[in-house]
């Protein structure tokens, strides 16, 4: 989704006149580190490195944060609210399982980074 962000976000940069070019250009900025951590965090996963852990709730803590901002305000969009939240609560859970816990130790990837 993230690089479907960077893609629009180029796209009307390119066809659409910013009412400030700056921010336009520090949202895009932006929207790149995040497509740049995210695509980290999941070789991280994918490698079961032990990293993404921390990486991941912090990932997961940003878009509750995000949440909250749904669900009050003058544009308050609760179901944009639960959409968010929901899924954050649940990958936080799944992190911070045992089971999960114990497919990231330093067995996983780390332990050749270590050698």
């Amino acid at each position: 989704m993230l690089l479907v962000a960077v893609l629009w976000l180029v796209f009307e940069l390119l066809t659409e006149q910013p009412a400030s070019f700056v921010s336009a250009l520090v949202i895009l900025a932006l929207t790149i580190v995040a497509f740049v951590f995210v695509g980290a965090v999941a070789v991280g996963a994918m490698r079961r490195q032990s990293w993404i852990r921390g990486a991941g709730i912090g990932w997961q803590l940003m878009q509750i944060a995000v949440a909250a901002g749904c669900f009050q305000g003058i544009y308050a969009n609760p179901a944009a609210g639960w959409a968010l939240l929901a899924p954050s609560l649940v990958v936080i859970a799944l992190l911070l399982a045992p089971g999960i816990r114990n497919q990231l130790t330093a067995s996983g990837g780390d332990a050749e980074a270590l050698a």
